[in-house]
């Protein structure tokens, strides 16, 4: 098959998978395909120009079953999921995406339809914006935890050795709640997350309710 655009990202996005963004270059892609540098340079100018396609390629992958009817709650809950699920299945690619201003349809429909959400649920534009990158902030927040990309301060678990060594006079609550420290539901706790985030919008004094669900 000849050599095209999508071959191209496909190759960049199973390289990010594997060793992550670091690793691309129109080399290492090239040689990955088998074929000669200089070809890539038909179909994609530039490194950057690749990276843009790889989070373009990502955001397409996205199901979104949303419902423009559907209250506004609905409609969060079916947006966050959609997104987590195609981060859970390329988890280094959505660091990509989260980390470019992309500008294209591919790029701006998400965006186009989570302020839309939020718009519904009674929020101004700065406030819908607001609101708009808390959700992402939370969103990839949980993707970095779920991939082991973690602050100390927040661990994803603590290993049981670990907490052996705890002084429970220096850190009692550590050493009380080290059983619940030690485990860790990604599922679960995305939902909790996500419903805490909702409920909070609900009760956002800034938040017009007249009309909204």
């Amino acid at each position: 098959m000849p050599l095209n655009r999508s071959m191209i990202v496909d190759a960049a996005i199973a390289l990010i998978e594997r060793e992550g963004a670091d690793a691309v270059s129109m080399r290492r892609i090239a040689a990955d395909l088998q074929v000669g540098v200089m070809s890539l340079y038909n179909h994609v100018p530039n490194k950057a120009a690749l990276l843009e396609g790889v989070a373009e390629a990502v955001l397409s992958k996205i199901e979104f079953r949303d419902d423009p009817d559907a209250p506004w709650r609905d409609r969060v809950r079916m947006q966050a999921h959609a997104f987590r699920q195609i981060a859970h299945h390329y988890p280094r690619s959505t660091m990509v995406v989260v980390s470019r201003q992309l500008h294209s349809s591919t790029g701006l429909l998400p965006v186009e339809r989570a302020l839309a959400t939020l718009r519904s649920a009674g929020f101004e534009g700065a406030d819908a914006v607001r609101m708009l990158r808390i959700f992402i902030a939370y969103i990839v927040g949980s993707l970095l935890r779920e991939v082991g990309v973690t602050p100390t301060f927040a661990p994803t678990h603590m290993q049981a050795d670990v907490d052996q060594d705890v002084d429970p006079a220096l850190f009692p609550q550590v050493s009380e709640l080290a059983p619940l420290l030690r485990q860790c539901d990604h599922e679960e706790e995305f939902e909790f997350g996500i419903e805490l985030l909702i409920q909070a919008i609900a009760v956002h004094p800034r938040r017009r309710r007249q009309g909204t669900v």
